[in-house]
């Protein structure tokens, strides 16, 4: 049978527009940007919790345009590891921590000057603003964006011998710290020796009696089981730690001003609700251990802590970049 041209015409029409109706879904549904998310928590951590909702809400406000997936646990590496990895472009971004961000920027490490916040929100605040703006430029220097700062939790010690009550008592314990010289400097001017080891090798170190102690907040003693290594628990709370969340300079060069405005905004969501996070659990997790008899808690003579760390603030007020340092202690009502 001979079809019409009219009706030839009408049946090339509907095969281009059935043609066109299927090629749509490929012009508007371009493929999501995928970046890697890397961070050092366990699971159960409030900083891993706050990673995966970061994810959500990065999903979410973008319409899924954006997608991150999350690596925790050190799986990319330990802290030094993944900055390096952030400043060559291989990975996207990294919720880290203070200690080893401060070996690309040596200023980041003046928030943790001991006992300079009396709370992590407290910390969070004083961190926004002039601070924020100092240190990003620094970290844009070396091929990093700072989006802001999350809570890492104020930090206590543990150690396998006998409570820390005083200075003193730290004579003759050897303490892991994380690479970060003022930890370092801390510990060293209450007379312990220090030893710098990857967190994840942290409780196998105490397992072995290669270190006595170490110090860190009560939701990363938990979360790592640190407890069960290390029996006694003192509560000195010499310092506050927070975890810069860094993006690779080259990763963010790569999204328009709206996915930059997504990943900040998810940012300071997610970084809230860790904050808050924390402390509940910190709460809750002191409980807890108080309740466990395998576990030995006790307040450390504070005052006697501060006097003496006071040197402390003598070496970092004397550094090269002794007016941001002095910048952060006036912004923390210090």
């Amino acid at each position: 049978m001979i079809k019409s041209p009219i009706s030839r015409r009408i049946l090339l029409q509907t095969a281009a527009l059935g043609a066109g109706v299927l090629a749509m879904p490929t012009i508007l549904r371009a493929a999501p940007t995928k970046i890697f998310l890397g961070h050092g928590a366990a699971p159960g951590n409030p900083r891993s919790v706050a990673a995966d909702k970061f994810a959500e809400i990065v999903k979410e406000k973008s319409g899924g345009a954006i997608e991150i997936t999350v690596a925790g646990a050190a799986q990319l590496g330990d802290d030094a590891a993944m900055l390096t990895s952030l400043r060559t472009g291989v990975l996207g971004m990294s919720v880290n921590s203070q200690g080893a961000a401060s070996a690309v920027v040596p200023e980041v490490a003046a928030l943790g000057l001991p006992f300079l916040f009396p709370s992590a929100a407290a910390a969070i605040k004083a961190c926004s603003g002039e601070i924020t703006a100092t240190l990003s430029a620094r970290y844009e220097e070396a091929g990093i964006v700072l989006l802001g700062f999350w809570d890492n939790g104020i930090r206590n010690i543990t150690n396998s011998k006998r409570p820390i009550n005083v200075p003193a008592d730290l004579s003759g314990l050897k303490l892991r710290t994380p690479p970060d010289p003022m930890t370092v400097d801390i510990f060293q001017s209450l007379g312990a020796a220090t030893v710098q080891i990857p967190f994840a090798e942290v409780y196998v170190a105490l397992q072995q009696g290669v270190v006595d102690g170490q110090e860190n907040p009560l939701t990363n003693i938990h979360s790592a089981k640190l407890f069960e290594v290390n029996k006694y628990i003192s509560l000195s709370a010499h310092k506050w730690e927070s975890n810069p969340v860094l993006v690779s300079k080259m990763i963010w060069a790569q999204l328009d001003q709206k996915g930059q405005d997504v990943i900040r905004e998810a940012s300071m969501e997610a970084g809230a609700m860790q904050v808050q996070m924390n402390a509940d659990k910190n709460d809750a997790l002191l409980a807890e251990f108080k309740a466990n008899p395998a576990v030995a808690v006790n307040e450390c003579d504070r005052a006697a802590f501060q006097k003496a760390t006071a040197s402390v603030y003598d070496k970092w007020l004397a550094k090269d970049f002794g007016a941001f340092v002095q910048s952060v202690i006036k912004t923390a009502g210090a």
